[in-house]
């Protein structure tokens, strides 16, 4: 019944996500943003100074997921768009290896053709589609994580803790990809379309007139295809080294460990993840690039012209890039769970009932 429940919510929030989504962004690129930024800020501002004001917020509320998700936003908004030049390089990599044959041919090229201020052509969607993306990244997975947990119970929650890691990031990532697809879309255009508006307001109404919102989602479901395998990756293989670290690295437990010492181990194990997500996220990232320089691709078309070795382009860039983001992500979220007093649960522990069961059987 749970899960009839939880399929029901994604369709429901799937279908008027979009097109509030969608209606809102066109609005914001015709008329301003000015008036819609600052109710945005001055909600967020009045949030997080209530947070100070009343202390540890309580474990689970409304208002803990409200901070989660904004800790999201800095911690994905400001470590994507601070690696635009980089990401730039790397989907021109993707999209025309044989012009831009590695990171340093790449930077050479674009400077040289374009002058220094092309390396951060894309800034604007990317600030506002990973902001969004982090908003339901890191906000979803903590409430996913806690409803999964008590559907399963606390021993199961425990025994199956890495399938509830995936099954709570891969829930929470299929939301966040419906925020960031219009944005990564833009993007991608900006950076690799000959011929395409370099702003966000002129290159996101562009795709509007003339594709409609299909040129904003036309790349979900590769995008779908790299984030989710991605974030599953990400959230799990953090979680257990966190949980490995603490075990067999550092010398004492996470209690008496201090706030300093515990984000360094937040980072190191953020590093370890992101390595591994670049991987296995990588042939999909190359395939959304391609689809999203070209409106007349199809994913099927790519994969086919590009063969095995083709869709591997840009892998190291992307593992520097996504090694370094991913940990400065975690770091940066859990330094925003430290300064806003949220609950911060240590690595799991067997519950004793479960222990109970266990000696009982030896």
């Amino acid at each position: 019944m749970g899960v009839v429940v939880i399929l029901c919510m994604w369709i429901i929030i799937y279908f008027w996500g979009v097109t509030q989504l969608v209606d809102g962004l066109m609005e914001w690129l015709a008329y301003g943003s000015t008036e819609y930024v600052t109710r945005v800020v001055v909600g967020a501002a009045t949030t997080v100074a209530s947070a100070y004001e009343a202390g540890q917020v309580e474990f689970g509320t409304g208002k803990y997921y409200a901070l989660c998700a904004f800790g999201g936003v800095l911690s994905c908004g400001i470590t994507h768009t601070a690696i635009v030049p980089l990401d730039l390089v790397k989907c021109r990599i993707q999209v025309n290896p044989e012009k831009y044959t590695g990171i340093g041919a790449g930077f050479r090229t674009t400077v040289a053709e374009e002058g220094v201020r092309a390396l951060v052509k894309g800034w604007a969607p990317t600030l506002i589609g990973y902001s969004a993306q982090g908003l339901g990244k890191f906000g979803f997975y903590e409430v996913f994580k806690n409803v999964y947990a008590d559907m399963l119970g606390e021993e199961n929650a425990y025994l199956y803790r890495t399938s509830l890691y995936l099954a709570a990031s891969a829930s929470a990532e299929f939301f966040a990809d419906i925020l960031l697809a219009p944005m990564e879309a833009t993007k991608v255009r900006i950076q690799t379309a000959p011929g395409a508006p370099p702003t966000l307001r002129g290159c996101a109404p562009l795709i509007y007139k003339t594709e409609g919102l299909t040129g904003f989602y036309k790349g979900l479901p590769p995008l779908w295809m790299r984030q989710i395998p991605y974030t599953m990756m990400k959230f799990a293989c953090f979680e257990k080294t966190v949980e490995a670290l603490y075990q067999y690295v550092v010398p004492k437990p996470r209690a008496e460990c201090s706030k300093g010492e515990q984000l360094i181990v937040t980072f190191v194990a953020g590093y370890i993840a992101g390595v591994f997500c670049a991987i296995v996220s990588h042939p999909a990232d190359t395939v959304v690039s391609k689809l999203n320089q070209d409106s007349q691709a199809t994913a099927g078309g790519i994969l086919k012209k590009l063969g095995f070795a083709g869709v591997w382009k840009g892998l190291v860039p992307r593992i520097i890039m996504i090694g370094t983001l991913t940990a400065l992500q975690w770091f940066i979220y859990d330094s925003v769970k430290v300064a806003l007093n949220l609950p911060r649960p240590p690595p799991p522990e067997m519950p004793a009932s479960l222990k109970a069961k266990l000696a009982a059987q030896q």
